[in-house]
């Protein structure tokens, strides 16, 4: 800390309570960081994909239908190309059916996409699924 005598500055060998108080927090916050990273490092049980898919909307396009949907991964571990097939059907017939793929879907987390029908999903069964992901 700074301080003023005589018109001239000198900085003070003793540090003002401030500085201290500011270096015990922050060492506090540090080391519970790195004791919640240490533990979930070592706790923390890896287990695979569980993609899971929640339908958003269905609207007009300039192709067909847009379907747009959530696709959520529940586990710790991330799924890598992620294939998703969206089947349009009447009965036993199927009218369309279209896939996309995802990059990957980081674990814990969700992530949104779209599926283009030709045909009006209205009044029809539609069935949008995951049907794959490899290991990153």
């Amino acid at each position: 800390m700074t301080k003023t005598e005589k018109g001239r500055h000198r900085e003070r060998h003793d540090p003002h309570w401030i500085e201290w108080l500011t270096g015990l927090v922050s060492a506090v916050l540090i080391a519970g960081m790195l004791g919640w990273l240490g533990w979930e490092a070592f706790t923390r049980e890896a287990t695979p994909p569980d993609l899971s898919i929640t339908v958003l909307t269905t609207e007009k396009a300039t192709t067909g239908r847009r379907v747009t949907f959530d696709i959520y991964n529940t586990a710790t571990t991330t799924a890598a190309a992620v294939t998703v097939i969206g089947r349009l059907t009447e009965g036993d017939r199927v009218i369309e059916e279209n896939h996309v793929v995802f990059d990957y879907v980081a674990a814990e987390s969700k992530a949104t996409g779209a599926i283009l029908f030709q045909a009006d999903p209205a009044g029809r069964t539609l069935d949008i699924r995951p049907a794959g992901y490899t290991d990153p």
